[in-house]
């Protein structure tokens, strides 16, 4: 593998695994390799924690947020744009998906925030303990109404979308088994709290109400017996489905897009051959996440899916404002510029349904295609923040005139290493054409930079850098 290979494939690696890297940061992942970095991606190091307290001596509404979910997002967002564990930010990102909660109905996001925090601790650990956690969360629980889930008239609500959408897919357990899953999650519930005036807001705690809960016998997915809520996961776990929709989510976050959730029940994988292997690691190491991890990173399917999956939303905003590095730290837009995804189509906190968001191609509509090259455009074209000025600095180094090819090779692999198809090379280089050579010497230097940020901005409406 050449060096250029090599680096281009650590740049997908961070794009996927994270949310992009500097030309800098290439540098140092490139002294590594390939697989040192997929180690140190999941291996997260407990001293690269995210200064938190800055955050909130700046901006304390982003601590209890309560109703609002604006400054929840800005909490969130700062976590994504200052973090020096990317993947982990990025498993969060996978769960919020997956468990989608919204703050529409929670109405307290702090307690989204509690969730996500959660998802932070437990996203690459162990995936049992995850649904434990996921079942005792009080957002969860209100969001979908185990709280009003009793013994003598249970509620499906939470059983229902732990079999769908959680574990197992639709196809992969009855109506009865909805029922009997509901019953042994019965008492599981959230405290009664204080009013919220004149003190402002109290938050809620998981609470096991056992005169609430239903001791009687059980049948669900072929198993009798007096259940209670994690007897139900220990059995979600042995079914041969909880694995692969797992793993399918997996491959539909990091690989390539696949179809809506709704339709996995009627439509094969893309690659069966990719998602079974994901399956049998995470059953062979009692679903432990890290190992599946590890295994799609350094797998050939992921290595070669570049082109196969539409960058989200939020992966837009966050890796390009880490790249022109814009908004970081407790910056006073942080709250103004939470907003960004939800313009895009995707309102981090708050997803539009417990399906989550539709994503891959349905990502791009005439509105959020527009907002999306915009925002990355206006940025990248800004040769005043630092990180732009920091990729000129280094488009710029050469001796003296450059070519319109050299200057879109230049941007490209500033932006990346970015591959890009050769009809998009060959409109990026007509375009540059358009202006001759580009000269560096200190009289043309302010002039060739602004033409530079315009081929930056230009190459993040392509194709390549939106699909990513």
């Amino acid at each position: 593998m050449t060096v250029t290979a090599e680096r281009e494939l650590l740049a997908h690696l961070l794009r996927r695994a994270g949310f992009g890297a500097s030309s800098d940061d290439l540098d140092v992942f490139s002294e590594i390799g390939y697989e040192a970095t997929v180690e140190k991606l999941i291996n997260v190091d407990s001293e690269t924690a995210v200064d938190e307290y800055s955050l909130l001596r700046r901006h304390p509404i982003t601590e209890v947020p309560g109703g609002a979910s604006g400054p929840g997002q800005a909490n969130w967002l700062y976590f994504m744009l200052n973090t020096q564990r990317p993947l982990q930010e990025k498993m969060a990102l996978f769960w919020h998906h997956v468990f989608a909660t919204g703050n529409a109905k929670v109405d307290n996001c702090n307690h989204l925030l509690d969730q996500i925090a959660m998802f932070r601790e437990e996203g690459m650990g162990n995936y049992r303990n995850l649904l434990v956690n996921l079942a005792r969360d009080p957002a969860m629980i209100f969001w979908l109404d185990n709280n009003e889930n009793h013994k003598n008239a249970p509620n499906e609500n939470w059983g229902r979308e732990l079999l769908e959408l959680f574990s197992l897919g639709v196809g992969n357990y009855t109506e009865t088994d909805v029922f009997e899953c509901s019953r042994a999650f019965t008492g599981w519930t959230i405290g009664a709290k204080m009013p919220r005036y004149p003190y402002g807001r109290h938050p809620w705690k998981f609470e096991f109400r056992a005169e609430d809960h239903d001791y009687t016998e059980k049948t669900f997915l072929g198993h009798t017996g007096n259940f209670d809520g994690e007897d139900i996961i220990d059995i979600i776990l042995q079914q041969d489905a909880c694995s692969k929709f797992i793993a399918r989510h997996l491959y539909n976050f990091f690989v390539e897009d696949e179809p809506q959730v709704p339709a996995w029940n009627i439509e094969a994988p893309k690659n069966p051959e990719a998602v079974n292997q994901l399956a049998k690691i995470l059953i062979d190491s009692d679903y432990e996440v890290k190992p599946a991890l590890r295994a799609l990173f350094n797998s050939s399917f992921f290595k070669e899916s570049a082109y196969k999956r539409v960058k989200s939303p939020v992966e837009v905003v966050v890796g390009t404002l880490r790249l022109v590095e814009d908004v970081l730290g407790p910056d006073p837009r942080l709250e103004s510029t939470a907003k960004e995804p939800g313009y895009m189509g995707q309102d981090i906190l708050d997803p539009p349904s417990v399906e989550g968001w539709h994503t891959g191609r349905e990502w791009i509509n005439s509105g959020a295609l527009v907002k999306r090259v915009n925002f990355v455009s206006d940025r990248l074209s800004d040769t005043a923040l630092p990180g732009v000025k920091k990729i000129i600095s280094k488009i710029a180094d050469c001796d003296g005139t450059m070519s319109p090819e050299e200057l879109v090779e230049k941007c490209l692999e500033q932006m990346g290493p970015l591959p890009v198809k050769d009809k998009t090379r060959e409109e990026l280089v007509s375009h540059a054409n358009e202006q001759g050579n580009i000269t560096w010497d200190e009289k043309s230097y302010e002039q060739s930079a602004v033409r530079a940020s315009e081929m930056l901005a230009l190459i993040a409406s392509t194709r390549e850098y939106q699909f990513g």
